[in-house]
């Protein structure tokens, strides 16, 4: 495996390291994407996670109206017309 880009980087107090800027960019590394960590033969080994595509939707579809509410008053709406004998079928 080589490497385009090599760079010395410190391990903080709480185990942290900063991926370096080119390769998060080559890799397409974004902020809050998770990263599967490995250790193989004594080496660190990081890998993205591809994406979950129900956690990559969630709230997309969402509309500026309630869902939930509009089947309530819809399901209030056919139980006043069964009240008044009227059949909504």
């Amino acid at each position: 495996m080589t490497s385009a880009y090599t760079k010395t980087v410190t391990v903080s107090s709480k185990g942290w390291v900063v991926i370096p800027a080119p390769i998060r960019k080559r890799i397409r590394i974004k902020p809050g994407m998770k990263m599967t960590v490995r250790e193989v033969g004594g080496k660190i080994i990081l890998e993205p996670q591809a994406d979950d595509i129900v956690d990559t939707l969630f709230g997309k579809l969402a509309g500026k109206s309630s869902l939930t509410r509009a089947l309530l008053e819809e399901r209030a709406e056919e139980k006043q017309r069964e009240k008044k004998g009227i059949c909504s079928r």
